[in-house]
C-alpha cells in the first residue's frame, strides 16, 4: 500500500466525524435556557436567596422556560451551581432529573410546592437535603455566579434517587446530555 492510499484510507472518516462535530456543536448553540424571574441585569433578587446562615430570603427556586432541546431528547434534568463558593469545589444549589421529555418549563416555586413534573427526582444539594437552596455567599466575598443549567438527555431517567450526591448526579449528567441550555446570574452579600 503506498502512502497517498493510507493516507486517504485514513483520513476518509475525516468528514463523517467533522459533520458529526458539527451537527452535536449545531444542537447545543440552538437549546436556550430562559428565565421571567430573573431579569437584566441578571441578578438574584432577594425571594430566591436562602433562608440560613445569616440569609434572609425566601428560598424560592426561579421559574425557568427552554426550548429547542435536540430530537432526540428523553429526559431532562436541572442543576444550579455556583462556582465561586470557597470550599474548592464549588456548591451545588439545585440538583434535580428525570424530568419528562415534553417539559419545557419549570414554575416558580416548583422545588418546595411540589409542582415538578411527576417521577421528578430531587437529590442532595450542598446543603445537605434535597430540593433547591438560594444563594447565601459569605458576606463581602464578592459577586458568586450562579449557574443554572438544564440538561437534555440521551435517557428516560438515571437509576439515582433522592439520596445521590450532586457529584454523582453531574457524572451521569454529563455521560448522557446531548446539549445543555446555561442561564448565570449573580448575586453578593
Amino acid at each position: 500500500m503506498t502512502d497517498r492510499s493510507r493516507f486517504f484510507r485514513h483520513h476518509r472518516l475525516l468528514p463523517l466525524m467533522l459533520g458529526s462535530v458539527l451537527s452535536t456543536s449545531a444542537l447545543a448553540d440552538s437549546f436556550q435556557l430562559y428565565s421571567p424571574d430573573l431579569g437584566e441585569p441578571a441578578t438574584m433578587q432577594s425571594r430566591f436567596v436562602f433562608n440560613g446562615f445569616g440569609c434572609q430570603g425566601d428560598n424560592v427556586s426561579p421559574a425557568l422556560r427552554w426550548d429547542k432541546a435536540p430530537y432526540a431528547t428523553q429526559s431532562f434534568a436541572v442543576t444550579v451551581y455556583d462556582p465561586d463558593a470557597p470550599t474548592g469545589s464549588g456548591w451545588w444549589h439545585w440538583v434535580a432529573f428525570n424530568l419528562p421529555a415534553d417539559t419545557r418549563s419549570l414554575a416558580s416555586g416548583a422545588s418546595s410546592q411540589g409542582a415538578l413534573p411527576d417521577g421528578t427526582v430531587q437529590s442532595r444539594t450542598d446543603y445537605g437535603k434535597p430540593g433547591y437552596g438560594g444563594p447565601c455567599p459569605p458576606e463581602g466575598h464578592g459577586p458568586h455566579r450562579y449557574q443554572f443549567r438544564v440538561y437534555a438527555l440521551n435517557v428516560e431517567s438515571l437509576p439515582l434517587d433522592e439520596d445521590t450526591s450532586a457529584a454523582m448526579v453531574g457524572f451521569m449528567l454529563n455521560q448522557h446530555a446531548l446539549a445543555t441550555a446555561e442561564l448565570e446570574v449573580t448575586y453578593e452579600r
